[in-house]
């Protein structure tokens, strides 16, 4: 007997996406809920070659729900993230609400899948930040084999990890451009079409925003809390995945060659790094990809041990969606759960 899945958030970017990766990878479910909101209750959502008809969250038997995907946001997941995980299921949430809860594992399962077992503490594990899923992927064989002392980091985001309606206006801002409408900012707080905006979520006191104070803790959680980091997050005018400038100190010595080699052999890492134009990744070639792609690689001889890399991923792939389903195949393929239908 196979699992019953709900995807909650079932028609965000995200959401959608769940669906896509879950139907790909041939996941082992027998059915597969889409859910969401009352007021999205009858729309209907692709999976695979099936249209699933979106169900409101609150009339959802979740006592016969094995695995939820939740994608609906911190204030929805902190209301029924709990619910949902009394009544059996195993909940894999995409928001912020749970990460840096004690008994709630952060989990990118190339990096830290051994830590999966916790779950059990509050049947809830959490899906890091989408900027900082990519960076401990790449990040991971480099601290095994070096050990990293401090990584300075620069992100170039792209606006769909601000949700559709940021896509909307990037789209509606740079036709506005072209024909010399007005230009309206809604969802940034200035213009994002040919432009950059070095803000990502709130401010916090002590000048950082909110988005680069998760890189760092959600970074110490998952890899090493030893790790000095620090980030500047910037939104870009791109639409789909992001990338980022990262700079290691590192406890021991490590060439670019023998970096490049390791990263080669890592899991969900894919080298592309040829000195000369074009020899790199960009976001618009990482988009619709699993992997996370590792360009730019060189000593940095201004620090002791330094090195420097570009990471470039797609942020609703490896950043959010693909990441929950590959902790849902953990559970699976390591039996920390079974069907309930089959129980």
């Amino acid at each position: 007997m196979g699992y019953k899945v709900a995807v909650v958030g079932a028609t965000g970017n995200v959401g959608r996406e769940m669906l896509d990766i879950l139907d790909e990878r041939g996941f082992p479910a027998d059915e597969v809920l889409a859910v969401a909101s009352r007021r999205s209750q009858g729309t209907e959502v692709s999976f695979g070659d099936r249209t699933l008809k979106v169900q409101a969250l609150e009339n959802v038997d979740f006592s016969k729900v094995d695995i939820a995907l939740m994608s609906a946001g911190g204030a929805v997941s902190k209301e029924w993230a709990p619910k949902i995980a009394a009544a059996g299921a195993v909940v894999i949430d995409n928001s912020s609400q749970w990460r840096m809860d004690p008994d709630v594992p952060l989990i990118v399962p190339e990096v830290n899948a051994d830590a999966i077992v916790g779950f059990r503490k509050k049947g809830i594990i959490a899906n890091p930040n989408c900027s900082t899923a990519q960076l401990v992927v790449a990040l991971k064989p480099i601290h095994d084999r070096a050990g990293i002392r401090r990584a300075v980091v620069a992100t170039y985001q792209s606006v769909s990890g601000a949700g559709k309606d940021a896509m909307d206006e990037l789209f509606e801002q740079t036709r506005a451009v072209f024909v010399s409408d007005p230009v309206e900012a809604k969802k940034f707080p200035k213009r994002i079409a040919f432009n950059l905006i070095p803000h990502i979520d709130v401010f916090m006191d002590d000048g950082f925003t909110k988005e680069e104070w998760k890189m760092t803790a959600e970074t110490k959680k998952i890899l090493d809390p030893k790790i000095k980091l620090t980030a500047t997050c910037v939104r870009v005018p791109v639409f789909v995945s992001h990338s980022e400038s990262v700079n290691l100190e590192l406890e021991r010595p490590l060439s670019a060659d023998e970096a490049r080699e390791i990263l080669r052999e890592a899991p969900g890492c894919l080298v592309v790094d040829k000195r000369e134009p074009g020899g790199y990744i960009t976001p618009l070639e990482a988009t619709g990809e699993d992997a996370t792609y590792i360009s730019r690689l060189r000593e940095d001889p201004t620090v002791e041990n330094g090195l420097a890399m570009w990471i470039v991923a797609d942020n609703l792939r490896k950043g959010a969606a693909l990441n929950a389903v590959q902790i849902a195949e953990v559970l699976v393929n390591r039996k920390l759960i079974e069907s309930r239908a089959a129980a």
